[in-house]
């Protein structure tokens, strides 16, 4: 069974009763039941949660400290023969002084104690009262009757997967030990935490535990202590979460009175991938020696029945709460890379070819608000439609109606004469609608804007996305080239997006019988095609890019999982069977052997792609994120996705 490189966590807040061992013990052992019985393979309880953490000078008691670890005992007993490693929370005695620790236990034993490093001695927290730090610790303890090892610096490996401990405290330092202990090899940080409620705090706690996470380009198990501890000046709440890489997977409720438990799937083959790409992840400090623990082999998930995260169909599009935000930054970016563009050459005047479909219709916006934020007469720009053998009625009004709605200067230029002589010179049969009848339609249409812009002194602006780059969807050198491609890093998906967004939130109506709202909705609705096949007896669209290279959507999920992650073809089948409901196993089979196919075999279009703005994450930009031979074979990763059949 395939893990596809996740492995299943999970944080406990269960009830406690302050100092009372034998009922917390009872508590934590019937957590490990149900983490055993979910496939849980690392569970994580909170900071000294054998004893609750507000015992107070209770903890100078010799029979606590007994009882604490007799309780560890019981618990370790009933982890023999379990697959679930446990991490709790217990003081433990060495050479005379008390420790504030985090217990390690996989199957019967002890693997590791880790010490808290950072002993807070401030405000409501008076630790340092009762415990020392553990910073420099490296030594043999005697605990539960075996010699066990005593340090923070520990690796604990389960399968693929390694971890390592801090505790409360130490996330709130300028320089965590997380930070040391994942340039080490550490995959999971996990945290056993007592962290009160005070207001605005949790959003603090969050942001905190999500932005080490995603520093650390690990994954972060922060488990904190809840209903049960002391009220006496404080209130816990159970504050639990788990975050990827500043993602939050899960999140506890808190303020309940029963325990809690959350679990998610972590992405461990992502964040090792991620940390192979960046030079950066590293720390100008010499490390500690670092112990490994090796515990054994994750426990066994069934990962295909259920996924314990939310896999997003549409990777590149922002959604929720961050639309607006992440839209308006989208265009900022294109916007500023065109304005540069346009400063640096002294041009009079962007030339743009406007079929009435997406693409052009967002390079469009794009130079429209790049001359208004230069001050510059929009008439300045030039929108050129060139009709030819393919173009419906729809696609051509919608063409001159947004040039028009937007006030720039609006050229008409058929190609259909030009095309047909071009035929007669070459000897092509203008009935065969082949690849040659298709691009001679997008070269002219090249030619035409080049000229414009020659003659004119300005640039074409360039209007093809980043889903086309991939799939090599762009006639070489027609439509493939431009001076200034602005949606060389968006997606279609994208591009989709930021039209109807722009309709919604930037083009209201003006009392014209149609407005630029009206038309910027109706060319989102607008079946996605080149045109360049004539129209159905109906004078529609019969020319459907979806129908001939596959759905976008698809292509965008895939060219999104294998770039950004380097997941292999078998994982990003695994991930597309998750996310969408309406493809069946054999669609998605069918497309991602389409997509790899065309992705190796097009990269000579990406090799000499115009200049263009990189937007997000992923970009194929030959000078910055995407160096590839262009004879490279696709045979391994269409192998590797035959192997699912």
């Amino acid at each position: 069974m395939d893990s596809f490189g996740f492995i299943r966590v999970a944080a406990a807040s269960p009830r406690v009763k302050v100092a009372d061992v034998d009922f917390n013990a009872g508590e934590i052992c019937s957590f490990i039941e149900k983490a055993e019985d979910s496939g849980v393979s690392l569970l994580v309880f909170p900071e000294l949660g054998i004893t609750g953490y507000t015992c107070g000078d209770l903890f100078g008691q010799n029979l606590l400290l007994e009882a604490a670890e007799s309780g560890v005992g019981a618990i370790c007993s009933l982890t023999r023969g379990k697959k679930v490693t446990v991490v709790l929370g217990a003081p433990v005695r060495f050479v005379n002084r008390l420790y504030n620790c985090a217990i390690v236990i996989r199957n019967g034993s002890i693997h590791g104690i880790v010490p808290k490093s950072y002993i807070p001695n401030y405000n409501e927290f008076y630790e340092a009262r009762w415990f020392a730090s553990g910073a420099d610790m490296d030594a043999m303890v005697t605990y539960c009757g075996k010699k066990v090892r005593i340090s923070p610096f520990q690796l604990f490996r389960i399968g693929e997967a390694t971890f390592a401990v801090e505790i409360c405290e130490d996330l709130w330092t300028p320089v965590p030990p997380s930070s040391f202990h994942t340039v080490a090899g550490a995959d999971i940080i996990v945290n056993l935490s007592a962290s009160n409620e005070l207001i605005a705090k949790h959003a603090y706690r969050r942001q905190l535990v999500s932005n080490q996470s995603g520093r650390c380009v690990c994954a972060y198990i922060y488990s904190s202590s809840g209903f049960g501890e002391s009220t006496q000046d404080l209130v816990f709440a159970g504050s639990s979460m788990i975050c990827e890489n500043g993602a939050v997977l899960a999140e506890s409720e808190r303020f309940v009175m029963e325990g809690t438990i959350i679990e998610a799937d972590v992405d461990v083959e992502k964040l090792k991938s991620l940390r192979q790409k960046a030079n950066t992840f590293t720390i100008h400090a010499d490390l500690p020696e670092y112990h490994e623990v090796a515990l054994g082999a994750a426990a066994t998930t069934d990962f295909s029945q259920a996924l314990l995260r939310h896999v997003e169909t549409t990777p590149f599009v922002p959604g929720g709460k961050l639309d607006d935000q992440r839209a308006n930054e989208i265009l900022s970016i294109q916007v500023t890379g065109l304005m540069t563009r346009l400063s640096h050459v002294r041009c009079n005047t962007a030339v743009i070819g406007i079929s009435g479909g997406l693409d052009s219709t967002l390079a469009l916006l794009v130079t429209a608000l790049a001359f208004d934020r230069l001050g510059w007469d929009r008439r300045r720009i030039t929108g050129v439609t060139m009709p030819g053998f393919g173009t419906t009625g729809r696609t051509y009004r919608n063409a001159i109606d947004l040039m028009e709605a937007l006030d720039i200067t609006v050229r008409e230029v058929p190609i259909g004469p030009a095309v047909s002589q071009h035929f007669d010179d070459i000897g092509q049969d203008p009935e065969v609608h082949d690849v040659t009848y298709e691009n001679a339609q997008a070269r002219e249409r090249t030619q035409i804007l080049m000229d414009i812009a020659n003659k004119e002194n300005g640039i074409v602006v360039g209007t093809g996305d980043l889903s086309e780059l991939a799939l090599g969807w762009a006639t070489y050198n027609g439509d493939h080239m431009s001076m200034y491609g602005v949606n060389a890093s968006i997606p279609k998906t994208l591009v989709k997006h930021l039209v109807r967004w722009a309709a919604i939130n930037h083009f209201g109506s003006d009392g014209s019988p149609r407005s630029a709202k009206d038309i910027l909705l109706d060319v989102a609705d607008t079946p996605i095609s080149p045109e360049l096949t004539p129209a159905d007896e109906n004078g529609e669209i019969a020319q459907k890019t979806e129908d001939l290279v596959g759905p976008y959507e698809l292509h965008d999920f895939f060219l999104y999982n294998i770039f950004r992650f380097g997941f292999t073809p078998q994982k990003v089948r695994f991930l597309a069977l998750k996310a969408f409901d309406n493809y069946s196993e054999a669609l998605i089979d069918k497309w991602i052997t389409v997509f790899c196919r065309r992705f190796f075999t097009q990269q000579f279009k990406r090799s000499c792609m115009p200049d263009g703005p990189k937007v997000g994450s992923v970009s194929l930009s030959p000078r910055g994120d995407w160096r590839m031979p262009s004879d490279a074979s696709f045979n391994l990763w269409i192998d590797n996705k035959n192997n699912n059949n």
